[in-house]
């Protein structure tokens, strides 16, 4: 049974760095721009600045599949490519479409922006990674498979990286992404999701956050607790990373103050670039388990719903040694597709012909008097048969014990 298709919505959830109150992006004055770099607060907390000794993601590619990445300074020399899925951008994918327009030109400056001096703008966690701007419309259209050629696009322009800031707000999602994100991870391309936020009504994570083998991305606040306005929470989490007062560019050139997991993801989806750079040699899998693996751990012992592995420590993605794996920490995507489409297509076969007969045997308590008392099939099966031998001992019985009283009789009379 094909269920109604969701439309998908960027996981934009904003809050007013000054009063915490939810509403529309919030305008950073332009000067003094120091100011601005001086609020990323996640570089040093979160050992990005520390892992750039080693590299800062030159010769990795990140496509930003979101609503278009604009042009302000952070980002000029950073787009190497790109293209427009919705049919109201350009073919570069550089103008910004829908409703929300500067999503992903923020999204793309906590990526890879290049800030706008040594010390000023806003500088991303791979800040020398090139940028794919794909753009698709998440108001009108089919973005399902604005999704799914997106995807597949980014693979073959490229891409070693894709974030996908957004949700589709379902638990399941179209057998379309089944093909593309399978030719995505074939292709050894990490793809970092996220989880979604509470505060702007997603309850839980949705796809793509809920794919096997997609790393998936929770949010904090600055003090590293669970954000209860800018994260869902779920089973998927891979790992956490800031949230809540995120500074990022607009498509103008200004500054805008932020909250949600659309900016956490863009903050990992750099790191994980830094790992591809440092690392060159590793697949997607161990890409992913050096993130996950070296995780400072929060909240309960090991993953949870939460945080997933822990909080996201980019010096040591980066730099400590971490053992082989053989299988991505975050499933396997092949694996789902191979054993849940089949029985999907079973159900449905038995949907659109005649129901086969069943038989079942139903789990029922165990009842310590009821397995002594005879069933009608236990009787039919042994109750017969053993019935049967019965009468026959009875009868033989009653021969020798008459044979054995009638020898007492003649013995006595002797």
């Amino acid at each position: 049974m094909r269920r109604a298709r969701r439309p998908l919505a960027v996981v934009l959830g904003v809050v007013a760095l000054l009063g915490g109150s939810s509403g529309p992006v919030s305008a950073i004055p332009a000067a003094p721009a120091d100011a601005v770099r001086s609020a990323e607060y996640w570089l040093d907390d979160y050992g990005i600045r520390d892992a750039w000794a080693v590299t800062r993601g030159a010769g990795v590619t990140i496509a930003v599949i979101d609503t278009g990445v604009g042009s302000p300074r952070e980002l000029q020399g950073a787009v190497t490519g790109g293209a427009d899925f919705s049919g109201h951008g350009s073919a570069d994918g550089r103008t910004p479409v829908g409703s929300e327009g500067e999503h992903g030109t923020l999204v793309a400056s906590l990526a890879a922006g290049r800030g706008t001096g040594a010390a000023s703008g806003v500088i991303g966690s791979a800040p020398e990674a090139s940028v794919l701007a794909i753009s698709i419309g998440f108001d009108t259209g089919d973005s399902d498979q604005q999704i799914a050629d997106a995807v597949r696009w980014a693979v073959d322009h490229g891409a070693d990286v894709i974030n996908m800031s957004l949700t589709r707000n379902t638990l399941d999602w179209p057998t379309s992404w089944d093909d593309a994100f399978s030719y995505a991870m074939d292709h050894d391309v990490v793809i970092v999701a996220a989880a979604g936020n509470r505060g702007s009504g997603t309850d839980e994570v949705g796809a793509p956050a809920t794919m096997p083998g997609v790393l998936t991305v929770a949010g904090v606040d600055r003090a590293g607790q669970t954000s209860r306005k800018a994260s869902t929470q779920g089973v998927t989490i891979g790992v956490s990373a800031p949230s809540e007062e995120l500074v990022g560019a607009m498509p103008d050139g200004s500054y805008a103050r932020w909250s949600g997991t659309s900016g956490a993801t863009p903050i990992v989806a750099g790191v994980v670039a830094l790992v591809r750079a440092a690392h060159p040699g590793l697949d997607a899998a161990n890409v992913i388990a050096r993130i996950t693996s070296t995780a400072r751990d929060a909240g309960a012992p090991g993953t949870d719903v939460a945080y997933g592995f822990g909080l996201l420590d980019a010096d040591a993605a980066v730099t400590a040694e971490v053992p082989h794996v053989d299988a991505n920490p975050m499933g396997e995507l092949d694996e789902w597709i191979r054993v849940n489409r089949r029985q999907s297509a079973s159900e449905s076969d038995l949907e659109a012909g005649p129901a086969p007969v069943i038989r079942t045997v139903p789990d029922e308590p165990f009842d310590p008097v009821g397995v002594l008392l005879p069933t009608p099939v236990l009787l039919g099966q042994v109750g017969a048969p053993l019935l049967g031998a019965l009468l026959v001992a009875f009868v033989v019985g009653g021969f020798l014990g008459g044979a054995a009283r009638a020898f007492g009789r003649r013995s006595r009379t002797r």
